[in-house]
Formats: C-alpha cells, structure tokens, sequence
C-alpha cells in the first residue's frame, strides 16, 4: 500500500426495500455527511465516520412506513462493502486492534481483525428496547451487515451500563477507534499483506 494510493470507494445498492449510496476516504479526517430518515441511526453513523476517522456520505432511502430494520441493514451492507472495496488486498495495515471505551457509566470494548473472515460475536444487552423510537436490535444487526461485507472479524462486549444511549454509542465510538487502528499503515510493514497465508481476502 503505497501513501500516495488513494482508499477511496462508493458503493450503490438498490432493492425493493431501500436505495443505498455510500462513500468511503479510508484517509479522511472524519467529515460526514449522512441522511437516513432514521435520526438516531444518522447520529451513530456520524459518531462511527468521526471516530474512525473515515470521511463518510451516506444516502439512504427505505421502507420506512414499515420500520427502520431494512434501512438500518442495507446501510451495514454498503458501508461495508465499501470499505472492503476501499481496503482493497489490504496491504500494509495494522490489521489489528482492541480498545475499552468509556461514557460516562458505561463500558464497552472492541476488538477488530481485518482479516477477509467476516465473523461478529455480540455480547451487548440493553436496558431498553427502543431509545427513542430507534429498536436497540437493530444495533446488533448493523454490525452484523458490516462485519459480513467488510470482511472483518468484530467482537463488541459491553462491561456495564445503565443508559441504553450510552450503551448504543459506546459501541459505534468503540468499533470506529478499532477500525481507525487496524486499517492504519504499519510502517514496519512497507506494503506487505500482514498474513502468514499471504492474502487477506478470505
């Protein structure tokens, strides 16, 4: 991976449920610019482009007359297709990271191995269903999609919380410190694909 090769993707996906456009600077500075009829949802996507420091436009239009679940999937699906576009043979990365994560009275960790293996273990329970009238399931299933599309093994394991809100936004601030780190050029690494097997592509 060269410092001048930009990681760069957009991805468009339309269904019968939802019409999809992202766009990925892998190298950004963590601008956003995201509208999905679900506000809370914008509000963690805005804390994952923020944290992660990747530069992020999200478009999103779904079947929202129903609930939020198709939007809120279809938008993991592309997010995380356009990383692993961005990501290409994803020569010289970290490719791993780990983080604690505190706000306020809550805990949440994240661990990340970019590895083409897409796999999510899920250790997250809310004190409420809904914040708002966002359906907290639907955090689990977000990262779900991402994980799967990007090509990323995720773990996401909350310590302790009270605040539902707290818990939600712990995660999307914890898996977008980790993704920072791990998809980071190792300068040890001088271009090489950071694997014994040589390809990180599954």
């Amino acid at each position: 991976m060269s410092s001048t090769t930009p990681r760069r993707a957009e991805i468009s996906r339309a269904t019968k449920e939802t019409e999809i456009y992202v766009s990925v600077d892998l190298d950004g500075s963590g601008k956003f610019d995201v509208s999905t009829g679900v506000g809370f949802f914008d509000h963690m996507l805005e804390q994952l482009s923020r944290h992660s420091l990747i530069d992020m436009t999200v478009r999103a239009k779904g079947d929202l007359h129903i609930d939020d679940h198709h939007t809120v999937e279809d938008v993991g699906i592309a997010l995380g297709q356009a990383i692993s576009k961005a990501l290409g043979e994803r020569r010289g990365i970290c490719r791993y990271a780990s983080l604690d994560l505190a706000m306020d009275e809550t805990l949440t960790r994240a661990a990340i191995d970019v590895s083409g293996r897409p796999f999510l273990v899920w250790n997250v329970a809310f004190t409420s269903p809904k914040i708002g009238t966002f359906d907290t399931e639907l955090v689990r299933e977000f990262f779900q999609a991402l994980s799967q599309n990007a090509g990323v093994t995720l773990h996401v394991a909350n310590h302790y919380g009270a605040n539902s809100h707290h818990i939600a936004e712990t995660c999307f601030k914890a898996v977008a410190r980790v993704l920072r780190t791990a998809i980071e050029a190792d300068p040890r690494q001088a271009g090489a694909i950071p694997s014994t097997k040589g390809t990180l592509k599954g």
